[in-house]
């Protein structure tokens, strides 16, 4: 006998036990013989991270279809790993020794320090893993993987050398994100949009060579200028007043009639403290309607104006360092083309060495004190901070590492646009190709010593040699400088015997690899590529990966890429690394807010899954993962959803106690009960529903149809109807009855598995004490696959069910105490409807609270009525409630709920509303407004039955 409660804390862990113990989740576990192989990879979390709601959604999702998958008895292969996370794990290690007084990163070296990071990671890192398995992650843990292994490190370098000789890898001098605290360029991911309230700086440019211009100084109206005056300076404003000493030019629109005359004289203006004479230039970029209509253009700080630059060949010149701190003293392009005077030499003095911040402080005093400050504005806007570093990034002109990208986009764009690889939701195609088809040059190179370093080696004038190793390096450096006659051959030799003469001469390139290169190998990387292993061609191509659309950019897109570029099959035809990329949701707060430690709002799974178990979590995420919708979590849901599963333990209790036990061979087909035939064809619907809706990731849709059936078929209606039958005198039926029970019930344990694994899996075992032995674990049992069929016993008890809650709803309505009992009679109804009634009286009777059934040809005064099927039901109400008072309730209500429905319209049609008003509260209006016009639906329908008295 089971229990009274099922203790999640106990027994989940000791559950996960067992099935590790027996090899329940590694590759081809529980597979048919001949099966085709399923293939997921799990999305690497970061060695340093720990287990937070998108995780628990995330690795939900994929556990749902390899439980499913893996009961089909397909060959399934979950396959986990982690991700080294550079930066991520460098911080962690470096404050570790910062905590521990020890000597810091570059005091002990670089191998030192990887000797250190290593350590920490064996120790401390991968934390998440056992996060996951207490969540309930079914991985084939035996093959887990990490983005540093021997492995994986050997693609990588394989992947850089080959793009490299395929001219895809190059190295250039371009705009980054630079991190100045962290030293080290990040990427597009890494940076965390603020809003911060600074000012917009509106500087005078003066014209050179004594040009000027006409300037509006007054408009009417309609925006036409009215008065002009004459300037021999431009205005430009920006939010950055430090990057002005890098300027190289000021944009104008070519439509704009203010500055054509200036453009078209090839008119310039001094750059003041530089003394610069920069052009004056005609580009789209410039807004006319913003401002004066000219912008100052530095394409060394800007990203934008890199791209201005770019398009009218301007010198991009750098004046700051790596820690963002002003250099001009040595800048040979700053320097470039100047002869300053001993004035400015002086300014450039006091600028020298200076902060960002603290020069931008003086270049303004600077502008002020020369007459140039045109005006200032306060001017809240977004500046891009680093998301570990916790500083504003640098727009920073450096050489790095890229990947040609677009060359390696096409394929991939047609591999979607194609449909050999689909997105759902199908929308999110729109974001793959609005990002492809724009895609610029991917910087994989990053300033960090964890990490893969690049296998690139420079020789003494320093031509760069990339191979897989030290030794190819220096053999292709030495046949090159024997080429060009550097070196004599016999030299060479030696130096390809002797190590001692050979040290130094190449040295390696510091920098180490974006971690998403290594991570955009990883479907087939994880699979032993580049050797050519067994898994390798049985488990790739990899069916569906489901993640967020965050990483749409930085994961899926370059997963295809390299899967396409690098994976062919017999015919040297590309191969996409999956099928489906299933993108899923936010999990927000239940207001509809995104989650942040800033908020406050943050919700822990492990906290839930400590409190409710990891079963009552899951079957959450899953009920509540609608496609396209991000999911509102309330703690509340999450204790509904344990309710449900102490509702199945009882059930299941209730069965044991009432001799449900087990038949071996028990023949679905053969049961003669009424109640036995329809739980058994609403069974088969219902797990249709799942397998559809799981088959086509509608996880919500699948989860509801298991909850529908489990709690309101099974335990609500069957076993209530069930119950007279087993306690009452015929024997046979009764032993039909507790066969069949027992039967939905296994078969009901499966269905759900794959959503509550825990819970189902003890209540299996728990089951299949008494009755015919197991044959093994549910985890490795076969999904139900029936047939849906209609038949009378269906549409007799379906017929029961929706008589019995109609009249609930009408008692409801009405204010009928549960205590009263009130007659029923049907109005036209049929003589097989006579004689369901006729069968069913006495649970009509104790179900539904009422006193006595009759039919009848005309409907009884003062009833509410409603229509079931071809006949009507009739509740003489007279007498029972006060018709009147009730008639005057119901319409008080619908007035009030037309009221606020009314409101909410009135507010959600206000434009300015939806556009300002934070998203949550504007989805919260929207909530109110659908649970109102739901409730009015039941008042109308109320005062409808009133009305036909």
């Amino acid at each position: 006998m089971l229990e009274k409660t099922f203790d999640a804390a106990t027994v989940e862990p000791r559950i996960y036990e067992t099935w590790e113990s027996a090899g329940a989740f590694k590759a081809g576990a529980g597979a048919v013989e001949g099966a085709k192989p399923f293939t997921i990879v799990i999305p690497p979390p970061n060695v340093t991270g720990s287990l937070h709601m998108g995780h628990a959604l995330n690795n939900t999702l994929q556990d749902i279809l390899i439980r499913l998958m893996r009961m089909r008895g397909r060959d399934v292969l979950w396959q986990p790993g982690l991700d080294h996370a550079g930066i991520a794990t460098q911080m962690v290690v470096e404050r570790q020794l910062m905590e521990r007084q020890l000597p810091g990163r570059r005091d002990i070296g670089r191998s030192a320090f990887i000797e250190t990071v290593w350590t920490w990671k064996a120790e401390s890192g991968g934390t998440i893993v056992n996060q996951l398995k207490r969540l309930g992650a079914s991985c084939d843990w035996s093959r887990e993987r990490f983005t540093m292994d021997e492995g994986l490190s050997k693609a990588v370098l394989k992947v850089f050398v080959q793009l490299y000789r395929d001219g895809l890898i190059y190295k250039d001098k371009r705009l980054v994100n630079w991190d100045p605290k962290l030293l080290t360029a990040i990427s597009d991911l890494e940076v965390v949009q603020t809003e911060v309230k600074g000012n917009l700086w509106h500087f005078r440019y003066p014209l050179a060579d004594g040009a000027t211009y006409s300037a509006p100084i007054a408009w009417d109206d309609e925006g036409h200028p009215t008065e002009y005056e004459t300037r021999d300076y431009i205005v430009v404003a920006t939010t950055r007043p430090e990057t002005m000493l890098g300027d190289t030019a000021v944009a104008v629109h070519p439509d704009d009639e203010r500055y054509k005359e200036l453009v078209a004289a090839g008119a310039k203006v001094v750059l003041p403290i530089v003394g610069r004479r920069i052009p004056i230039v005609a580009d789209t970029y410039s807004d006319p309607t913003k401002g004066t209509g000219a912008v100052k253009i530095t394409p060394a700080h800007d990203f934008n104006d890199f791209e201005v630059g770019n398009r009218h060949n301007l010198p991009k010149i750098s004046i700051m360092d790596v820690e963002a701190r002003i250099t001009l003293k040595d800048n040979e392009d700053f320097l470039d083309g100047l002869e300053p005077t001993d004035a400015q030499r002086g300014l450039w003095d006091q600028l020298e060495g200076l902060d960002r911040f603290e020069a931008r402080k003086l270049i303004v005093r600077i502008f002020e004190e020369s007459g140039l400050l045109d005006t200032i504005e306060p001017h809240p806007h977004m500046v891009p901070h680093g998301d570990r570093g916790g500083v504003p990034i640098e727009p920073f002109l450096t050489d790095q590492w890229y990947v040609n990208a677009e060359a390696l986009a096409r394929p991939a764009i047609a591999a979607v646009r194609e449909g050999r690889t689909s997105f759902v939701p199908k929308n999110w195609e729109k974001t793959y190709f609005d990002w492809m088809e724009n895609i610029q040059p991917w910087c994989i190179s990053r300033q960090l010593w964890w990490g893969h370093q690049i296998p690139a080696w420079y020789g003494p004038d320093g031509s760069v040699f990339v191979a897989e190793s030290e030794e190819e390096a220096v053999g292709d450096a030495l046949a090159h400088y024997v080429l060009n006659g550097t070196i004599a051959e016999e030299e060479a030799a030696a130096m390809a015997s002797d190590a001692d003469k050979r040290a130094g001469f190449i040295t390696r390139d510091e920098d180490v690899l974006d971690t998403w290169f290594s991570s955009a190998l990883w479907p087939f990387s994880t699979l032993g590529w580049p050797d050519e292993t067994a898994e390798l061609k049985h488990y790739y191509q990899t069916d569906v990966l489901i993640t967020g659309f965050d990483i749409i950019f930085f994961w899926v897109a370059r997963m295809m890429m390299m899967g396409l570029h690098f994976m062919k099959d017999e015919h040297g035809s590309s191969i996409e690394p999956f099928h489906t990329v299933y993108i899923h949701a936010l999990v927000r707060d239940e207001k509809g807010a995104k989650m942040s430690k800033s908020k406050g709002n943050v919700i822990d799974p492990l906290n839930l899954i400590e409190e409710y178990g990891a079963d009552a979590l899951r079957f959450t995420l899953a009920a509540m993962a609608a496609q396209g919708r991000d999911i509102k979590l309330a703690t509340s849901r999450v204790a509904g959803y344990r309710n449900f599963g102490t509702k199945l333990w009882n059930a299941v209790r209730f069965s044991q106690m009432n001799g449900c036990e087990r038949v071996a061979a028990f023949e679905p087909s053969l049961v003669s009960e009424t109640i036995n035939r329809w739980i058994i064809a609403d069974l088969a619907r219902a797990t249709s529903a799942v397998s559809e809706a799981l088959d086509s990731y509608r996880f919500n849709d699948a989860a509801m149809a298991a909850y529908t059936f489990v709690w309101n078929g099974f335990c609500d209606w069957y076993l209530e109807l069930a119950k007279p039958i087993l306690s009452g005198d015929d024997e046979a039926a009764k032993v039909e009855t507790q066969a069949t029970t027992a039967w939905v019930i296994d078969k009901i344990l499966k269905v759900l598995h794959p959503f509550m694994p825990f819970i189902t899996e003890e209540l299996w075992a728990e089951t299949g004490k008494a009755g015919p032995a197991r044959e093994g674990m549910l985890a490795l049992a076969r999904w139900p696959e029936h047939a849906v069929t209609t038949s009378q016993a269906a549409d007799e008890i379906n017929w029961l069910i929706n008589l019995i809650t109609e009249i609930r709803s009408v008692r409801a309505e009405m204010n009928v105490t549960p205590a009263t009992l009130v007659p029923l009679v049907m109005v036209g109804a049929s003589e097989t409807t006579k004689a369901w009634l006729a069968t069913h009286e006495a649970a009509i009777k104790r179900l539904a609270r009422v006193s006595d059934v009759s039919t009848s040809e005309a409907a009884p005064g003062q009833s509410a009525q409603i229509v079931i099927g071809e006949a009507t039901a009739c509740l003489p109400l007279a007498g029972v409630v006060d018709l009147a008072a009730e008639n005057a309730r119901l319409s008080k209500e619908l007035n009030k709920l037309d009221d606020e429905i009314g409101r909410i319209d009135k507010k959600l049609s206000n434009e300015a509303f939806v556009a300002r008003a934070p998203e949550d509260v504007v989805e919260a209006e929207r909530d109110k407004r659908d649970g109102y016009a739901e409730r009015r639906v039941k008042v109308a329908e109320a005062l409808a039955r009133l009305a036909a008295e």
